[in-house]
């Protein structure tokens, strides 16, 4: 996300500070420009992510729970622990910066399934993949079961853009980038994305959906504050949001559309603030209708807001929220994909749950994929969570499996 928006006499230092403050993904959770837990500075060096990548030393093997549901044996998750069940449906931090060993060992004992890079580094796309294959050297039949990661990132453009330096190109922020034909837009968005494959990344938490009010752009900190909008209009945004994910699909990466149902009216940051609440957007509101289409040119991922929207679910946090989860953008919208939190690790906005209250809330709406991206070393709490609820509580074990299946079908769907 982002922060708050700065005072007039700081507004000469707003690039560098927002750089340290801006919140990952969706601002928030995903880190896409300088989240408060975890950035670099953009400009400053950041030592080479490959200094640091994870040992792959074998670690003492976990005992591991036999799934509590019966699989047919042609079910894509017969031969499954609930452990590695639950590991697909998270996916934990690794600063490019300085990795922390509690991220590959989530893997290792915990058998979480996908990685977030976040933070900033220049040290350019040899170096991002000497470190994504640390990770993904992990993964064995007793970690993930044989099944590759995710390896994801915030390559936005503007001040949302984690890696840079050699192989990687400068993005512009959104407002720039909605300036260009859709043809221009895609086919550059396709360079960055063979980029990105180069460095081993295959998701990239973009582009924005986010539709933002243009006379209210500079009070709504998270998106229209820093330019992170493809416009002004539903047909802008939807016109180079779209074009923008097509480039990145065509380059092997799949793009996540956010920040669902719309953080462009808000006029406070999740990552920062607590109690964030839009009181404007309706169930049918134009800022629902534009991820209608991203859905319907080919979006397999949707990540999930968690703010607070009054006139849809007042009670809950949309990431949270059966209503907003299930009824709207499953039902009213159709999506049978996959659907990600926002950042639940350090967000204030979701402070009031433990770690593990907010990856068994977040499922049991209809989430399939936790990121705990800028605290990782919440990861395992979360994993022991959702395996403790899944063996008591066999309606959310079945949730769990529909979960799983559904990251394991866009895997492969990817892959193929």
């Amino acid at each position: 996300m982002t922060p708050r928006r700065p005072a007039p006499a700081a507004l000469a230092l707003t690039t560098t500070l927002a750089v340290v403050l801006l919140a990952a993904c969706s601002g928030p959770g995903s880190e896409p420009s300088p989240g408060p837990a975890s950035s670099t500075a953009q400009g400053s060096p950041a030592p080479s992510p490959s200094s640091a990548a994870p040992s792959t030393t074998p670690s003492p093997t976990p005992s591991t729970t036999p799934s509590p549901t019966p699989e047919r044996p042609d079910d894509v998750l017969a031969g499954w622990s609930l452990e590695q069940k639950v590991g697909q449906l998270l996916m934990v931090g690794v600063s490019v910066s300085d990795p922390a060993a509690v991220s590959a060992e989530s893997i290792r004992d915990k058998h979480v399934g996908n990685v977030f890079l976040h933070g900033r580094s220049t040290a350019g796309v040899d170096a991002t993949r000497e470190l994504v294959d640390g990770y993904t050297s992990l993964v064995s039949r007793r970690t993930t079961h044989g099944t590759p990661l995710l390896v994801a990132t915030d390559q936005e453009g503007g001040l949302v853009q984690v890696l840079r330096g050699p192989g990687f190109s400068e993005i512009p922020k959104a407002t720039e980038q909605a300036t260009w034909k859709p043809a221009t837009l895609q086919r550059r968005a396709q360079g960055w994305g063979d980029e990105l494959a180069a460095a081993g990344v295959n998701l990239n938490l973009a582009p924005v959906m986010d539709l933002v009010d243009e006379d209210d752009a500079a009070d709504n900190p998270p998106i229209g504050y820093f330019g992170r909008n493809y416009g002004f209009s539903p047909s802008t945004v939807v016109r180079s949001a779209n074009a923008f994910g097509a480039g990145q699909r065509a380059a092997g990466v799949e793009p996540v559309i956010k920040h669902f149902p719309g953080l462009g009216r808000v006029t406070e940051n999740t990552d920062t603030d607590a109690r964030v609440t839009d009181d404007v957007t309706t169930r049918d509101d134009a800022s629902v209708r534009v991820f209608a289409r991203g859905i319907d040119a080919g979006a397999r991922y949707v990540m999930m807001s968690s703010a607070v929207y009054d006139r849809i679910d007042p009670d809950t946090p949309a990431v949270f929220s059966p209503v907003v989860v299930g009824d709207v953008l499953r039902g009213d919208l159709g999506f049978d994909g996959v659907v990600m939190t926002d950042d639940v690790s350090a967000a204030a906005q979701v402070q009031d749950r433990s770690p593990g209250e907010r990856a068994v809330d977040a499922v049991d709406a209809g989430v399939d994929l936790v990121l705990a991206s800028a605290d990782p070393s919440v990861a395992p709490a979360m994993a022991d969570a959702l395996v403790a609820k899944a063996r008591q509580d066999p309606a959310f074990a079945e949730k769990v499996d529909a979960s799983a299946r559904r990251v394991l079908a866009a895997k492969a769907a990817s892959a193929g």
